[in-house]
């Protein structure tokens, strides 16, 4: 189990009785896949399939509500990488911001890009268009280096 997740547990259970919510061993087990998964960048119907191995019990519909909750609570956010699907992905407590994603055209594979490289671009918009940045999302598309090796050959 991944060291991180007592933590994560913690405060959403905290946020979710704020909010009148409980944690329940359905909402448990989701977050828990998704933690086990990271960087996976899952859709909800892949998330379903993972979560039905530990909890046989769980409906689609049950994973769909709690990704809308987990989103709304600011546990999980949504990834759109332009192929139809929407992607989830855990909110990184240590990151200022969002990380930025490498996408490959030919195969689909997601890199994930570590470090903001973006601060002093904010900086400049910031002041220069007296706008405040609370965050930001960005995505490369291109060719991986196995698909551009495959090109190669």
């Amino acid at each position: 189990m991944n060291e991180m997740f007592p933590q994560i547990i913690d405060k959403l259970k905290e946020n979710l009785k704020e909010k009148g919510y409980k944690l329940t061993p359905q909402r448990r087990a989701i977050l828990l896949t998704m933690i086990n998964n990271e960087g996976k960048h899952l859709t909800a119907e892949e998330l379903y399939d993972l979560v039905k191995e530990e909890c046989p019990e769980i409906g689609l519909a049950t994973v769909y509500r709690t990704i809308q909750l987990l989103e709304h609570l600011g546990v999980i956010y949504k990834l759109e990488f332009d192929d139809g699907c929407s992607r989830y992905e855990l909110v990184n407590q240590n990151e200022n911001h969002r990380h930025h994603h490498l996408i490959c055209n030919k195969c689909g594979k997601v890199i994930e890009v570590k470090g903001d490289l973006l601060e002093e671009i904010e900086k400049s918009i910031e002041s220069n268009y007296e706008f405040k940045i609370y965050n930001h999302s960005l995505k490369f598309y291109g060719l991986c280096k196995e698909c551009m090796q495959k090109e190669i050959t």
